[in-house]
């Protein structure tokens, strides 16, 4: 018998079990995003969709605003210009794409994480990461549709393609400063910033100021108040729960855009099926840690 064998470990705390209800919240989004595309411009809906969830923290956490300190501006700052430059992309990318399409495109973030983290922090991924991030790009071929040996991106899957950096970005930053700020004033922070950053990108994008009709508006303060239970809870629960921990559980958040999107009406190709559901599988084994356990001594023969 050897001395010790590997079994693989994937633990769910309190936080986490809070995280996957967010994703399931999450992934009912893309759909209501692809819909307001037809009567808005992406970084105004981006804009007015954030300074919605901004206004509604404002007055939902009003009594602390007076303690912010610098700290919480630099954090709230980096991590708003993360959400702008990733919801801008990914939501310019639904123009042309569908929302179960971005969805599943938009999860390759999650094996960016290690990436990003290998190049700005020193952290190799692990054997199980480089496993995650082949499945992946596997499923991209799939979901993109090469044809005669290409893979064939139109600029809606490219802007979502680079939508995943900054979500990685995010997801890290905020990793990066839980623990050592306010939640409730931090995500204030970052939803402003992103609000603006996005109304600043209307400039070059060439948009204008779309009509407020019923359906940007119902959209807008729907997308505004998930969006504020979202950040609050990724801030507070990344306090304890890891970047790579926290990014294997989002990897439901596709699945339930695909079940939405299906339910709407959408449909796709068997391939890009069998390429989003290779997206997940590499989401979930880049985030299994393979863990040593030892044998049980064996009794001394009498």
């Amino acid at each position: 018998m050897s001395e010790s064998s590997r079994t693989l470990a994937l633990r769910v705390s309190r936080e986490e079990l809070v995280l996957i209800l967010i994703t399931m919240i999450w992934g009912g989004t893309f759909l209501v995003v692809h819909r307001a595309m037809a009567v808005s411009g992406p970084f105004f809906f981006v804009g007015l969709r954030f300074a919605t969830a901004a206004l509604i923290l404002a007055c939902v956490f009003r009594r602390v605003l007076a303690g912010i300190t610098r700290q919480e501006l630099i954090a709230g700052a980096l991590i708003g210009l993360s959400i702008a430059g990733g919801y801008g992309l990914q939501t310019w990318g639904m123009q042309t794409i569908s929302s179960s399409q971005s969805a599943f495109l938009t999860a390759l973030y999650v094996p960016v994480v290690p990436l990003l983290q290998w190049l700005f922090l020193r952290r190799p991924p692990g054997l199980m990461a480089w496993c995650g991030i082949l499945l992946a790009f596997l499923g991209l071929l799939l979901v993109a549709g090469p044809q005669d040996g290409r893979i064939s991106l139109n600029q809606g899957e490219i802007a979502t393609l680079f939508s995943t950096l900054a979500i990685a970005a995010e997801i890290i930053l905020i990793s990066r400063f839980a623990g050592q700020v306010d939640v409730r004033r931090v995500t204030l922070i970052q939803l402003a910033v992103a609000s603006l950053c996005a109304f600043i990108l209307m400039v070059p994008n060439g948009e204008s100021m779309s009509a407020l009709s019923p359906t940007l508006l119902l959209s807008a303060l729907g997308l505004g108040a998930a969006s504020a239970l979202i950040q609050v809870t990724m801030n507070w629960a990344q306090r304890s729960v890891s970047p790579t921990r926290a990014t294997v559980i989002y990897a439901g958040e596709p699945v339930w855009a695909g079940v939405v999107g299906r339910i709407a009406g959408e449909r796709l190709p068997a391939a890009a099926i069998l390429g989003g559901a290779l997206i997940v599988c590499g989401v979930i084994v880049s985030e299994l840690k393979l863990k040593r356990k030892k044998a049980a001594p064996v009794a001394p023969r009498e």
